[in-house]
């Protein structure tokens, strides 16, 4: 049996997201597959999960992957070894903390005295 790996559709009209999959290559393109590998969403063109241990164990099971799972690896294997940029890390350092200024409750005294009045009063009563 030939295993590709290769996106499958998922989501919505006008809303599309893929699943990379390893499948069978004579299957449909959304039949069924063996393993679901990752998810990929066009729309923000962001990887939402990759298992690369388990791509790497189908390759060498002798898959083979398509042009756009590769492609897809590949951004996403160079995001994970780009690091930050040192604009974005020199403005995270150098931001200073919002803090709002709260203003002290002020506490009313207690009315302990008219309790305990009302309390011999109701013990009169009686």
């Amino acid at each position: 049996m030939a295993v590709k790996i290769r996106l499958t559709r998922t989501g919505k009209t006008h809303s599309p997201s893929y699943r990379i999959v390893a499948i069978d290559s004579r299957a449909k393109r959304d039949g069924k597959s063996l393993e679901v590998l990752g998810a990929y969403n066009p729309l923000n063109h962001k990887v939402i999960n990759l298992y690369q241990d388990r791509i790497d164990y189908w390759i060498s099971q002798g898959a083979q992957m398509t042009d756009s799972a590769k492609r897809i690896c590949k951004t996403y294997n160079k995001s994970l070894t780009a690091g930050p940029t040192t604009k974005k890390v020199a403005k995270v350092a150098t931001a200073k903390p919002k803090v709002a200024k709260v203003e002290p409750i002020a506490v009313k005294e207690a009315v302990k005295p008219e309790i305990t009045a009302n309390k011999e009063e109701a013990k009169a009563a009686k």
